[in-house]
């Protein structure tokens, strides 16, 4: 009974030792950020783009941080501008007659990262671009049908994106 006990002390011991922590956020010294409205400059432009992105990455910042939003000066600063929007078949039906079987939804986003924390030897800040895509297949659905749930996981996507480039530090 004394051997178990011994045991199953060193088992815990060494577990908690062993422990990770895979948040990877960091946001040391950081208080607040402003995430100001992404710009739609799209050649092809989807009206409600804009807020979407720009939401979806607030509701992440949120989520994952103790940051708080402000709408004035900030510790961090999010802005930039969708710069690229794209449908375009994927997959072809038929050699006969060319009917797309799938299309590809393709967003590109052009970020600047500022941080006021930036001390000589580091560099948090970033400016560059993101882009993601999602293929949907039409099944018979028209378009219009469909986008909504293709920009929202794309929305998904590039928000991990930027989120990892600015804060994890792996």
């Amino acid at each position: 009974m004394k051997i178990k006990l011994f045991t199953l002390i060193l088992i815990a011991i060494a577990l908690n030792a062993c422990s990770y922590k895979f948040s990877g956020a960091s946001t040391v010294g950081l208080k607040t950020v402003n995430v100001r409205v992404f710009e739609n400059n799209a050649p092809l432009v989807i009206p409600t783009l804009s807020n979407q992105f720009t939401e979806a990455l607030k509701t992440r910042i949120r989520n994952q941080t103790n940051l708080s939003l402000v709408t004035n000066e900030a510790d961090a600063t999010f802005e930039g501008r969708i710069t690229g929007y794209d449908i375009k078949p994927v997959a072809l039906q038929s050699s006969t007659t060319p009917t797309a079987g799938a299309n590809r939804l393709t967003i590109t986003i052009s970020v600047k990262y500022t941080s006021t924390l930036d001390k000589p030897g580091t560099k948090n800040s970033f400016e560059e671009s993101f882009t993601r895509n999602f293929d949907f297949p039409l099944a018979g659905a028209p378009i219009q049908s469909l986008l909504p749930g293709a920009i929202e996981n794309i929305n998904k996507q590039l928000t991990e994106d930027i989120f990892n480039r600015a804060f994890a530090q792996w």
